[in-house]
């Protein structure tokens, strides 16, 4: 069962190619980052599952949507998939020497609660590694996010839970920066019309439908340009940069 929502950036539609390129770089730099026992915290339609489950000795994923788990258990028999909201995280103490968790924080109400669970359940000296936006450069207001991070908002919260912490970034090639002001200046036209500033003083839960829709409809804009920039992009374009401030998404890796 797939899940078509702008949210959650899909593979096989055309105009969803940056996105999904993007989210899916995070897991190619991951994949030569983790081995062990591995967890990964929201792991969706299993976007990244080839890319970890080979560098592994078990790969095991939680994710609340019940339907795409189910779906996941039988594409990849060899994982341990099971569906629940968390926080908390349904793992013994010291169980894993990995945790992999994308995109995943900005949607949790309890961040703090989150991040110590991801400690919990680590073995000491065990890796975490965890993406999220990087606020300064979102284009308008996500009511599916409880909230963004600046990277040194990010940072510091995190170290109150983990020994080391690194902070780098996922960047964009000139390819990739052509799109984003492409749809910078797209959004831009669109929030022209919101001359109340209702993206920032509806309640989320009144604003996803019109967020999904123009969402959508702006996605299906930027791919109907004359030229093939949608379709081309490669998670090749996206780039791992020290430079976290300036990136797209924030990439944190943590040590307990």
């Amino acid at each position: 069962m797939a899940v078509y929502a702008t949210e959650i950036a899909s593979e096989t539609i055309t105009s969803d190619n940056p996105i999904h390129q993007r989210l899916l770089k995070a897991y190619v730099l991951a994949a030569d980052k983790v081995g062990g026992n591995l967890l990964e915290v929201g792991c969706g339609e299993g976007r990244g599952v080839q890319w970890l489950a080979p560098n592994v000795n078990t790969y095991c994923a939680i994710d609340k949507i019940a339907s795409v788990v189910e779906q996941l258990k039988k594409k990849f028999p060899q994982g341990d998939f099971i569906s629940g909201n968390i926080p908390p995280l349904p793992y013994a103490d010291n169980t894993f020497d990995c945790v992999v968790s994308f995109q995943v924080i900005e949607h949790i109400a309890d961040d703090r609660a989150y991040l110590k669970e991801i400690n919990r359940v680590l073995k000491p000296n065990g890796l975490a590694l965890i993406t999220t936006p990087n606020r300064p450069m979102s284009l308008s207001r996500n009511p599916w996010h409880e909230r963004e991070y600046t990277a040194d908002e990010l940072t510091a919260l995190v170290k109150e839970y983990f020994n080391h912490v690194e902070m780098k970034g996922i960047a964009g090639n000139e390819k990739v920066m052509q799109y984003y002001e492409r749809n910078k200046k797209s959004v831009d036209r669109l929030m022209r019309w919101d001359i109340f500033d209702l993206q920032h003083r509806l309640p989320a839960s009144i604003l996803r439908i019109p967020y999904e829709l123009m969402n959508r409809l702006n996605r299906n804009k930027l791919q109907a340009a004359a030229d093939d920039l949608v379709a081309s992009i490669k998670h090749e374009d996206y780039l791992f940069t020290d430079e976290a401030s300036t990136a797209l998404d924030l990439f944190l890796i943590c040590k307990k």
